[in-house]
């Protein structure tokens, strides 16, 4: 097959190239210049798309023998995810913007210039398995990025490629050495790609500016701080909340709750923090179908987060997830992955985008989609 590599200047995506090269597919590789300001994106194992990590890509291409080109989507990059993550928080949602660009860069605008340019798929380095279309998670759990692909359709899996998936990272680094690879021992990336100071808050009240509203307490309804936007805070926040104390008992206090609209933010114990149900919008059914009614499952609402036991059904062009056991710091934005557990390495059934949570077991949805209810 003739496939494009995907190639961000880091070692998973330089070995998934040469991987793809051993197993006889025709191989190009490019690098997606993703920032207006390459030169200031990366420090240490922060930030990516440097200028440094081009040349990275550039020269594991070389040592691999295949044609290398940079294509620009910065454009692209700051409308579809940037813009996206801004949005998000200023409604008071906590997005995934790994997600989004696998979504909307990754998957669709490269994806979509590939096959016209006649590539028949594209090779990345994410850590997932892809067998007979299924996608599953990797071999090495703590790797892991099953989660943040789970927002493709049966038919970009279908032409897609994840050659490290069913590897180790410390094999695969053994692997980048052998083949001379400049890039395996360098770091890997952290954080959030385009704010490499690492500083969320910051970044956001650059972009977003002062909305000022208040912290109140989810029992007596007391003012307790104020604050100078609900994008400084996330469900299942305790720290950095500017509160003058711990609560009358003594116990620690956490973000139960955002409303953009009044930009209060509602503040309550760990217990306030509960979920028994989740809604969720913008449903992606990995097969290509929904299914036709309840399904069992394992749910997971953070990319390195825990799993929880449930049950998911289809309702429009939505999904209600009910759960055997309360997950706590559940916040609307994040993805709420479901997969069925295998010896094989988990399947990803499908994901959507957290829209409504609720504290009763059976219940309804809570009626400020903003919060967690708790009674």
């Amino acid at each position: 097959m003739r496939v494009l590599a995907a190639m961000s200047g880091g070692v998973d995506s330089a070995v998934a190239a040469a991987r793809a090269v051993a197993a006889g597919h025709d191989v190009v590789g490019v690098h997606l210049a993703l920032s207006t300001a390459p030169g200031a994106l990366r420090t240490g194992s922060r930030g990516c798309c440097s200028r440094e990590d081009a040349g990275d890509a550039r020269r594991a291409a070389d040592i691999l023998g295949i044609p290398f080109y940079v294509w620009d989507f910065a454009d692209k990059f700051k409308e579809d995810v940037i813009d996206d993550f801004v949005a998000s928080y200023a409604a008071g949602e906590t997005p995934n913007p790994c997600l989004r660009c696998n979504e909307k860069i990754k998957f669709s605008a490269l994806a979509e210039r590939a096959y016209a340019l006649g590539f028949d798929a594209v090779v990345t380095g994410h850590y997932a398995q892809l067998r007979d279309g299924v996608l599953r998670r990797a071999v090495d759990a703590e790797k892991d990025q099953s989660y943040v692909l789970a927002v493709l359709t049966a038919e970009q899996l279908a032409r897609a490629m994840f050659p490290v998936g069913d590897t180790p990272k410390p094999e695969i680094r053994n692997e980048a050495a052998r083949l001379g690879l400049s890039v395996a021992n360098k770091p890997d990336s952290h954080d959030i790609c385009f704010i490499p100071t690492g500083n969320t808050q910051a970044f956001l009240g650059a972009r977003i500016g002062v909305r000022p509203g208040k912290v109140v307490d989810s029992e007596s309804g007391a003012v307790l701080a104020e604050h100078e936007g609900v994008h400084g805070f996330t469900v299942g926040q305790r720290k950095g909340l500017g509160l003058p104390g711990p609560a009358a008992d003594g116990k620690p206090r956490y973000v139960t709750g955002i409303d953009p609209e009044t930009s209060t933010v509602t503040v309550g114990s760990a217990a306030d923090l509960e979920v028994w149900t989740i809604t969720a919008r913008d449903v992606i059914w990995t097969s290509g179908a929904a299914p036709e009614g309840a399904v069992d499952c394992v749910v997971q609402v953070r990319a390195h987060g825990g799993t929880a036991a449930a049950t998911a059904e289809p309702e429009g062009s939505g999904m209600r997830i009910t759960l055997a056991s309360p997950l706590t710091g559940v916040a609307r934005g994040q993805a709420a992955v479901l997969y069925r557990e295998d010896p094989a390495g988990d399947i990803v059934l499908g994901s959507g985008t957290i829209a409504g949570t609720s504290a009763q077991r059976s219940g309804r949805v809570a009626a400020h989609a903003g919060s967690t209810e708790s009674q």
